[in-house]
């Protein structure tokens, strides 16, 4: 399904159904929900007890009657009636009212590229059953390359590098279009999986389901901050509370087979480039764009394989949204898309 920027401009509402998070931009306003993709169902009555950063923080700390969801998995709607409801109630009421004051409602919706029609049909029927009347989908890349303020529109190179909490997709794109592109199924999560596993085997430590994310912050984007740190969890053998000094370096070794899988899948795109492309790309280089962009040891790692300098975008994770935004506000230069994806 192809969109082009004179229909993106005629939408309302701007919605980037992540596996992470959920951020909606209001066309003249802004973005109005950036909230954590989660619901916190009453598997007793059906009903939904919260959503959102409050549904979040409940992970791991529900009774048995109330479950943690995830509606969105891998950038695909899995449960269309649950990502409904969440929209609806991840919405204020002045936003309420704002959308009920225009009766044919045009949303715009970012896919992953290559995704199948099945999940290009569930991002449709999730849109529709929140109350558009017409969906327009745009491919998340060429969104991430306009929301990181990369001149896309131009006769020139341009990569980026998504990295999703389900997915990483990268691509090369010049003229608008996506010349040549790779989608792999390593992510955040994965990355967070493989830092719980080091701990377990190397310490004895079970982490809380939420004690990888403050790793990522006291390690910084790559070489940056300090050497250890000190990390709570529960012992594996005991059962009893307990902490341990980390090892820097030794996370970042930890999470290397994973990187490996975004350096291979760079690789890959860059030798299907034209040769042109790849020499503009020398000078512009690589931009990392949303929320694991800043994964320890992504960038130098990127630098050190491809000789190419690599960008971390601002606010990496809503580059996407941001994109979205520009398009159906109309500040995309309609030379720079005849259609997307």
């Amino acid at each position: 399904m192809n969109a082009s920027l004179d229909h993106l401009r005629r939408c309302t509402v701007a919605v980037d159904l992540g596996a992470s998070r959920t951020r909606v931009y209001l066309k003249g306003t802004g973005i109005v929900v950036d909230e954590p993709s989660v619901v916190a169902v009453d598997c007793r009555t059906g009903s939904l007890v919260a959503v959102g950063t409050v549904a979040d923080l409940m992970t791991g700390r529900t009774p048995e009657h109330i479950r943690v969801l995830r509606p969105i998995s891998n950038g695909t709607v899995v449960d269309i009636g649950l990502a409904q409801r969440m929209l609806r109630n991840l919405m204020d009421d002045r936003l309420r009212k704002t959308l009920r004051r225009k009766p044919v409602l045009r949303a715009a919706a970012c896919v992953p590229y290559g995704s199948e029609p099945v999940s290009r049909r569930a991002a449709v029927e999730t849109l529709t059953g929140f109350g558009a009347r017409r969906v327009e989908l745009v491919d998340s890349l060429v969104a991430a390359a306009i929301g990181c303020g990369l001149p896309v529109e131009h006769p020139e190179a341009t990569c980026v590098v998504l990295c999703g909490a389900s997915t990483t997709q990268v691509a090369v794109l010049s003229l608008g279009s996506i010349v040549t592109a790779e989608t792999i199924p390593v992510g955040g999560e994965v990355i967070d999986r493989a830092i719980v596993l080091h701990l377990r085997h190397q310490h004895a430590l079970m982490l809380p389901s939420q004690g990888v994310r403050p790793l990522h912050a006291i390690f910084g984007t790559a070489d940056a901050g300090p050497a250890s740190t000190q990390v709570y969890g529960t012992d594996a053998a005991s059962g009893m509370a307990r902490s341990v000094e980390v090892d820097a370096e030794a996370v970042r070794l930890a999470i290397r087979s994973p990187l490996y899988a975004v350096l291979d899948a760079v690789r890959a795109v860059l030798r299907r480039c034209p040769p042109d492309l790849v020499a503009d790309l020398v000078e512009r280089g690589i931009t990392l764009a949303g929320g694991g962009a800043a994964l320890p040891g992504l960038r130098s790692m990127l630098h050190e394989t491809t000789h190419m300098p690599v960008h971390v975008a601002d606010h990496p994770g809503g580059c996407v949204v941001r994109g979205l935004g520009a398009m159906i506000e109309g500040q995309v230069r309609p030379m720079a898309m005849e259609t997307v994806r």
